[in-house]
């Protein structure tokens, strides 16, 4: 199985959180590339199995440009995007870059959202949505 984590990260957040189910997905032995959006090279998602895609929520809801940018690189809705993000509830719309790029991408699964840090009881968020993601592949499910 080939899984890419493609996520932009400012503050952090999103980034703990990408390497989060990186380290959960090792664990059940699939491997993992990493991508940073914004500094790596374009990648392509009919490469992968699953393409998480992660992001935080800028102001009032908004997809941040580098996002938008990374969608456009790609230049088609791939079917195998899963997205994740973080997100603050004090200011705007709670995660809604997840919101958008889900219906964007017409996900098969709900977007992933997580209030700031993903550490402490939000970790277990991250192992139930993983678990739902990954439950079409018997081998890592």
């Amino acid at each position: 199985m080939r899984v890419a984590i493609a996520y932009l990260s400012y503050s952090g957040n999103t980034e703990e959180t990408a390497e989060l189910i990186q380290n959960k997905l090792n664990f059940r032995g699939v491997s993992v590339e990493m991508h940073r959006i914004g500094i790596d090279p374009p990648i392509y998602p009919a490469n992968y199995d699953v393409v998480f895609l992660g992001t935080f929520t800028w102001a009032n809801g908004s997809t941040p440009d580098e996002v938008k940018d990374f969608v456009l690189e790609i230049g088609y809705k791939p079917t195998n995007i899963a997205v994740f993000g973080t997100g603050d509830t004090q200011f705007g719309y709670f995660c809604g870059a997840v919101d958008k790029l889900v219906n964007f991408y017409g996900c098969r699964w709900p977007g992933l959202k997580i209030e700031q840090s993903p550490r402490g009881s939000q970790e277990r968020l991250i192992d139930i949505w993983l678990k739902g993601v990954m439950q079409h592949d018997k081998r890592i499910a």
